[in-house]
């Protein structure tokens, strides 16, 4: 197969082109091989003095937060707004449509957008149990068994993952670090004994004078680098110090709130509900979704 040499140009705005080098093509010899053909959004179906704004890539001009198009009554979600993306994005963006085409037929703001439902409940069940598995493996991921390519090459629709057997399974879901549940720190328990310091199988818990974020990240146990995760600092204690926790290594496992001898930590699960649409549509002129 004969491959042109290109490298990436990038215009004012970011987006990105791939441009030939001029340099002679490259022929890789192959057995076999299997093209991939991917998708494009097309709207030559939409007429264009309908007032609906298309962008360079012939993609619809949206509200990113609305999925609004500069025909207010026309609406996109999915891979028709902001390009290919996976099925859980398409849903979510369903979801946020649904909301602003509400607020639209009640003539309400589309940016005028309800909070998300959020809740922290704890999972203490006992002094060394939790209402969820705590216990860390430190196995790999377990790789998923595949059929055999000589027999799935001649058959397209054939499933190609055979899944894992039970033991298999119970395995890779032991790997999960059950980041849901949450660590809660309360202050005003804190008597600042250490002792979730010392058993902390990361370091990821320090007790230190408070400061800038970038000398705190790094007057921790285990210096904090990955400077786009938040820093966990709690308010501060009798001792004029703060407990300072880096998130990027935290293991979710409780062992700081099963050590604790005054409940100053507790792990509690985060529930989130994305927001819904509310009251049914009370305008006859309904919008339309694409």
């Amino acid at each position: 197969m004969i491959f042109e040499k290109v490298h990436a140009v990038y215009d004012e705005n970011g987006r990105r082109s791939l441009v030939s080098t001029g340099e002679p093509d490259e022929f890789i010899e192959a057995d076999d091989v299997i093209i991939a053909i991917g998708q494009e959004n097309a709207f030559p179906w939409i007429e264009r003095d309908l007032g609906i704004e298309f962008g360079k890539w012939e993609i619809p001009v949206l509200d990113k937060v609305s999925f609004q198009s500069t025909n207010p009554k026309v609406f996109f979600g999915g891979d028709s707004a902001f390009g290919p993306k996976n099925v859980i994005t398409a849903v979510a963006h369903g979801h946020q449509a649904a909301i602003s085409i509400d607020l639209f037929c009640q003539g309400d703001s589309v940016h005028n957008r309800p909070a998300p439902f959020t809740n922290l409940v704890s999972q203490k069940m006992g002094i060394h149990e939790w209402a969820y598995d705590s216990f860390v493996t430190n196995d790999v991921r377990f790789q998923v068994p595949h059929a055999d390519k000589y027999v799935s090459l001649k058959d397209r629709k054939m499933e190609v993952e055979l899944g894992f057997d039970q033991p298999t399974g119970f395995k890779e879901a032991q790997r999960c670090l059950n980041c849901d549940v949450q660590t809660v720190f309360y202050t005003s328990r804190c008597i600042e004994c250490d002792a979730c310091v010392d058993i902390c199988p990361t370091s990821c818990i320090t007790f230190t004078d408070n400061g800038e974020e970038q000398e705190l990240r790094l007057k921790l146990s285990a210096p904090a680098l990955n400077v786009e995760q938040d820093l966990y600092v709690s308010d501060t204690l009798p001792t004029s110090r703060v407990m300072v926790k880096d998130e990027d290594v935290c293991l979710h496992c409780g062992l700081c709130a099963e050590r604790c001898p005054t409940a100053a930590w507790d792990m509690q699960q985060f529930l989130y509900s994305v927001t819904k649409a509310g009251n049914p549509c009370s305008i006859l002129q309904e919008p339309m979704t694409l």
